[in-house]
């Protein structure tokens, strides 16, 4: 039985490692014959983005190990599908210098910092080729040039202090950028005049830099950066064989790829390769198999399946994985939403906690089990994100917290039917995505809820209550716990207060209890019940009284020596309260 990989993203390892490898290597044949001089892929995180680069190195490049000798990387490919394609697409294995970047660890708090990671990135590919400064078939203009980006000098750096003053270290800065927005393309020249042939050019995640530039307060300059370097390296790059970039959303053409027209985009809305990001029923049924999992078919697939990508259907690949590596040693514990927490989710948030009624509405609704229907652009830009909202349902359906259910065409426009995809997004959406949009909610001013409990103005704590339910998103099944939760939240910070919840109190625990911290105030009681029906919450409340009364909690605070105090019976019927008073 081979080992589950959890967390490898190199392709390398799970033949070396003895790995359990679910086979995407028609990709290869695909990038071929359907790809363009620029293919991108976007899809959502941990959909086996990462790998597939991986993959396409390992099959294409003509690599050299430290004494110079050429890698024969074809028994990584030994069994797998690409190697039953013919002599056409195999003679291409092995053939190609490849520069291989990934853009993920550019997440400065500024664009110095960021800058200076991404040209750590380039200068480590400088690095990895640099057996090409031992030909003479490089010129010595070149390799010139090449020593210079490879040795990484900063005319700029302040250390140095080779500037008298900030406006020449910012022109040196300047001139810095410049250099290495054009290094890739620098990089490919040198390459081809060793090796003869066309380079390939892998890019991995190359909106991290952007959406971590957009949310520090730097994407403009983050941009230009990014268009420069994509403009070098695949546009004007005479040695390109053809170039591969992966990322989450598909950033604006007008913003990022200007002018490439030889660009090919496929998101998880496009026709071809769908089935090479995500598992498909046969690997994931196959995977289960494998490990003796078969009984749990079902689970997995209310958990992790529901994606639509093109015309496949695919399940989440990182949580069938950890499913599987976690049911191999406890085959009767619980599913999970391992996908939760793996993703960055900060622009998504911006959006949710900006929303209005009408989104907050339509989210409950999705939260309920219902669909909605959106226009669909995949054109993004990130400085545009809060002029619509269909921008927050581009963001979810691009990043994998929807699925397409349908799709109507209406003149130029395309509107999509989409649904939560599985119970794991479910669960995103109801723990997740609702805390952030009630928090918004909860965190409003109280002042008003405090004045109130004090005034013993019922009416008014009600009427308080259920406008602050009906502005959250939330789904209700009448579990006492929710509603527990939400008054708890609503009472804490009231002043010269402590609010404790559960606490023993005579032969009982009340709900919610406020303790003065002033002794000479009295403490107040809230006992919570909850009805189905709006026309019972009186009888809710005159439950809540009797409970008080019987379990004597009134009794157990007088006895602890405070001053007095007052009960309130607090009964919830979906998102309306009613409070009743009693004073001691």
């Amino acid at each position: 039985m081979k080992k589950i990989g959890i967390g490898y993203e190199f392709f390398k390892d799970f033949t070396n490692e003895n790995l359990y490898y679910v086979d995407k290597t028609l990709l290869i044949k695909d990038l071929i014959d359907k790809g363009g001089k620029v293919t991108l892929f976007t899809r959502p995180r941990r959909f086996g983005k990462t790998l597939a680069l991986s993959m396409l190195r390992t099959f294409f490049e003509l690599e050299y190990d430290r004494d110079g000798n050429v890698v024969d990387n074809s028994r990584y490919f030994a069994g797998m599908k690409i190697m039953a394609e013919g002599d056409e697409i195999l003679s291409m294995m092995g053939q190609y210098p490849v520069i291989n970047m990934s853009l993920k660890s550019a997440k400065q708090g500024d664009f110095y910092g960021s800058f200076i990671r991404l040209r750590e990135e380039i200068i480590g590919e400088f690095s990895r080729h640099s057996y090409v400064l031992k030909s003479d078939k490089l010129p010595d203009e070149s390799k010139e040039k090449y020593m210079e980006l490879l040795n990484g000098l900063s005319i700029w750096n302040e250390k140095e202090k080779k500037f008298a003053d900030r406006d020449d270290w910012n022109k040196g800065f300047k001139q810095e950028c410049a250099k290495y927005a054009s290094a890739i393309k620098t990089l490919s020249e040198c390459l081809k005049l060793y090796h003869d042939r066309d380079v390939i050019i892998l890019i991995d995640e190359y909106d991290v830099p952007l959406e971590n530039a957009y949310l520090r307060g730097f994407y403009e300059t983050m941009a230009d950066f990014i268009r420069a370097l994509f403009e070098s390296a695949l546009k004007t790059n005479d040695s390109l064989k053809i170039a591969v970039v992966t990322g989450c959303l598909r950033i604006s053409k007008e913003s990022i790829f200007t002018g490439l027209n030889n660009l090919v985009i496929n998101s998880i809305n496009s026709i071809n390769f769908g089935e090479y990001f995500g598992f498909t029923q046969e690997e994931t049924l196959d995977m289960l198999g494998a490990y003796g999992l078969d009984k749990d078919v079902d689970t997995v697939m209310k958990w992790y399946d529901g994606y639509l990508f093109g015309g496949s259907e695919v399940y989440n690949p990182w949580s069938v994985t950890y499913y599987v590596y976690d049911h191999v040693s406890a085959p009767d514990c619980f599913a999970k939403p391992y996908w939760a927490n793996t993703s960055s989710n900060s622009i998504i948030k911006e959006l949710i906690e900006g929303a209005g009624d009408h989104m907050k509405a339509e989210l409950e609704n999705l939260i309920s089990g219902g669909t909605i229907e959106k226009k669909i652009h995949e054109d993004i830009t990130y400085e545009d994100i809060h002029d619509s909202e269909d921008n927050l349902w581009n963001f979810l359906f691009f990043t994998g917290y929807l699925k397409k259910v349908s799709e109507r065409q209406e003149g130029k426009d395309i509107y999509l039917t989409m649904r939560i995809p599985n119970y794991e997004i479910g669960y995103i959406y109801e723990n997740q995505i609702a805390a952030w949009f009630d928090r918004v909610v909860r965190l409003a001013d109280r002042s008003d809820l405090y004045k109130s409990v004090v005034k013993k103005d019922i009416e008014e704590i009600a009427r308080i209550l259920s406008m602050t339910l009906r502005k959250s998103i939330s789904t209700f099944d009448n579990a006492e716990s929710f509603y527990h939760g939400f008054l708890l939240s609503m009472l804490i910070g009231i002043p010269d207060y402590e609010a404790k919840s559960n606490r023993e109190e005579g032969d009982g625990r009340p709900d919610i209890v406020l303790y003065p911290l002033n002794p000479g105030d009295p403490a107040y009681i809230f006992e919570i019940k909850t009805r189905r029906k709006y026309n019972e919450m009186d009888d809710g409340i005159q439950e809540a009284f009797g409970q008080i009364r019987e379990k004597k909690y009134e009794e157990g605070i007088l006895d602890d020596g405070y001053a007095g105090v007052i009960s309130y019976g607090v009964c919830f019927c979906k998102k309306s309260c009613a409070v009743g008073l009693h004073q001691r």
